[in-house]
């Protein structure tokens, strides 16, 4: 799989934006052939409506990732990489726990935890990096609260995350592999007693129903959606918001429309989830205006997609109080972010939060400076130095 993605197109950026060429490629041809490795051909859907089609038909598109590999015949377990029906087996045990009115109970929870990572960056002094003190910690510790495991495996999740986004030697089933491994002691433990978060929920609720391999795949699925991506949202979204350092202090005294709108943007500006999971055609099928056979391999660009004039004006532009757009930061259909809305409120709390605390916050240095990663389906910055 690593060898067939058409990574400098998929996954390069020039600062905060996708690169050109994937700009033009969108504007000439929304859906396009891409020739790859060993002969292989695949497609490059690029388009806003044209990717809301086939993020949106899961009967002819193909997520299992039995299409990609004959390496394991064993379901690596998780949301995203299979089909109805078992997909909807999994999805509508966990849709339940990820409501809105659901959520809210965390709300007090995420607010203490944003404001203790506020503290570590007063603490670490001037420069301070966003991304070890902010941006990674706070969905770690969420998510270790969601699913109710020990802090002290914070690291171990910010690992595993960042290792399965990263299209480099390793193997991504290997990654997959280890990452099942390790969840699948947490799962053993809260068998054995079950607790309040998720997994302990899931097991008094619905313990008959899954198996501890199916339970390690959904905590493996929450670890996958809502880590890196959100971790990514912060610190790149904390760098967007400060180009306009006005803007950025007024965000501490704004009101909740305010802060929604300046969100939602920046979910679909930054669209960190670059691509989304390879589908494959079940039958041949017409994308836009272009036929593609059966057995074929297509790619959703959502960085593109949420660049698309379709969906606005002026989409090039990050502009904080642009009317809420129904962007694909989430994806689309029957597999969009379970957790979206934990997401969201993630965000909603934690740059309000920054900038009352830091209202002169800047970068330490320029954007061409900063390092990015650049070989990751989830763009992100490595490091993010500020000053105050």
């Amino acid at each position: 799989m690593t060898e067939a993605l058409p990574i400098p197109l998929l996954l390069s950026r020039d600062g905060l934006d996708p690169i050109a060429e994937l700009r033009e490629r969108r504007a000439a041809e929304p859906v396009s052939k891409l020739e790859l490795p060993f002969g292989i051909v695949a497609w490059l859907v690029s388009g806003y409506e044209q990717a809301k089609q086939v993020l949106g038909d899961a009967t002819t598109f193909s997520n299992d990732i039995g299409n990609l590999t004959s390496e394991s015949s064993e379901d690596p377990g998780g949301l995203g990489m299979t089909d109805p029906p078992y997909h909807t087996k999994l999805r509508r045990l966990l849709t339940p726990e990820f409501t809105m009115r659901k959520l809210q109970r965390l709300r007090p929870r995420i607010a203490e935890i944003v404001d203790g990572q506020l503290d570590a960056i007063e603490a670490a002094g001037r420069p301070a990096d966003l991304v070890e003190h902010f941006a990674m910690p706070i969905p770690s510790l969420v998510i270790c609260e969601l699913l109710g495991v020990p802090y002290g495996d914070r690291e171990e999740f910010q690992a595993l995350s960042t290792a399965r986004f990263e299209m480099g030697d390793e193997s991504p089933l290997d990654v997959i592999g280890t990452s099942l491994e390790y969840l699948g002691t947490l799962v053993a433990r809260e068998r054995a007693k079950p607790g309040d978060g998720l997994l302990g929920q899931l097991i008094t609720e619905h313990g008959d129903e899954l198996t501890d391999r199916e339970l390690a795949g959904l905590a493996d699925g929450i670890l996958t959606g809502g880590h890196e991506t959100t971790a990514a949202s912060l610190s790149l979204g904390a760098l967007a918001l400060l180009q306009s350092p006005d803007s950025f202090a007024a965000l501490g005294s704004a009101d909740e429309q305010t802060v929604h709108l300046a969100v939602e943007e920046l979910l679909r500006y930054l669209s960190v989830v670059q691509v989304a999971f390879p589908r494959f055609t079940r039958a041949a099928v017409r994308i836009g205006d272009v036929d593609i056979p059966a057995g074929q391999m297509v790619f959703v660009s959502l960085s593109g997609a949420d660049r698309d004039p379709a969906l606005g004006p002026d989409l090039e532009r990050f502009d904080p109080t642009r009317p809420a757009t129904s962007h694909l930061g989430f994806g689309y259909g029957i597999h969009r972010c379970v957790g979206a809305e934990l997401a969201r409120i993630e965000l909603r709390i934690a740059f309000p939060a920054l900038a009352r605390r830091f209202p002169t916050l800047r970068p330490a240095v320029s954007m061409a400076e900063l390092d990015f990663r650049q070989t990751s389906i989830v763009y992100s910055a490595v490091k993010m130095p500020v000053v105050w």
